[in-house]
């Protein structure tokens, strides 16, 4: 499911940055500009960056965690160095946590190592814990971060009253184009706590994401991953008929020797064996002549 994550959070964060950096708490600037950074070497997830425009030009660094992670602070403090090496700015973090399953024990916002008396390093970004905020302030806020409502601090039995609210917003402020790309958003977001029944029907007759372009990317990359998969798994399986007609073909050399030619029946039995451990065992009998004909080895 990550790559649906990152489709959606690439549009809400490119077509709404000074949304997300509100939120997030990071001084706004006269331009936002998103820019991109490789940080391949330890992540292959793309990190959301965007150049702050201000008296001091400082970078944004959007993250988002829907899962736990126990190194998450250590992992933050080492996409904010290399952002700043590579774009040579200050970079500002920033990491919105979905569901508390993401607020793992140790994490803090904060690094501090010592080494030694002369040494020492502190590092701070922000944690925002999305189902604390007040489903008010999301509704009333940037368009951009409205996709988060549903999993704010909401009662299920307000969404209904939510998602309209969010409609009426969509199709006052927004073009349809990015109406569709928002509500996409919204139904991702929405699976990190809701089941699927659940949501479709909550966003049933609000949105149609199969003419979303971020919904589109998600089916192509999804079906790409399948077809490689797919191939994968035939691989295996290939490699794994392979090993068992060598096998089959091994015992029935070796016994051929052992018991002489076997009968129609005999044949039929071993290629019928499919697990490899088995036809293993068989010839183990027969390596070490502990059956002296076919019907022994089978223990019949």
């Amino acid at each position: 499911m990550a790559h649906q994550f990152d489709a959606a959070n690439k549009f809400i964060v490119d077509a709404f940055p000074a949304d997300w950096i509100a939120r997030g708490g990071l001084r706004l600037g006269t331009a936002l500009t998103p820019v991109s950074a490789d940080l391949s070497a330890v992540s292959k997830a793309a990190d959301k960056l965007v150049r702050v425009e201000a008296a001091e030009p400082y970078i944004a660094h959007v993250e988002f965690q829907s899962g736990p992670d126990a190194r998450l602070d250590s992992r933050v403090l080492v996409y904010n160095v290399l952002a700043r090496h590579q774009l040579q700015l200050e970079v500002n973090s920033v990491v919105f946590l979905l569901r508390p399953e993401a607020m793992t024990p140790g994490i803090t916002g904060r690094v501090v190592t010592r080494s030694g008396a002369d040494h020492r390093l502190v590092f701070t970004y922000k944690p925002v814990r999305i189902w604390e905020l007040p489903v008010e302030k999301l509704l009333t806020g940037g368009i951009g971060t409205l996709p988060l409502a549903p999993i704010s601090s909401v009662r299920e039995a307000d969404l209904p009253g939510v998602i309209q609210e969010m409609k009426r917003r969509f199709e006052a402020e927004v073009p349809v184009e990015q109406s569709r790309e928002l509500w996409t958003a919204t139904r991702i977001l929405m699976g990190l706590r809701f089941s699927d029944k659940v949501t479709a029907n909550l966003l049933k007759g609000v949105m149609n994401m199969r003419e979303s372009s971020t919904y589109q990317a998600i089916l192509r990359e999804g079906i790409e991953q399948g077809i490689e998969r797919g191939i994968e798994r035939g691989i295996e399986r290939g490699i794994e008929r392979g090993r068992l007609g060598e096998a089959r073909a091994v015992l029935l050399r070796s016994g051929t020797r052992q018991f002489g030619a076997p009968d129609a029946n005999v044949q039929a039995r071993i290629e019928s064996i499919d697990d490899i451990l088995k036809l293993e065992a068989l010839l183990d009998r027969v390596l070490d002549r502990s059956a002296h004909t076919w019907d022994e080895l089978f223990g019949s």
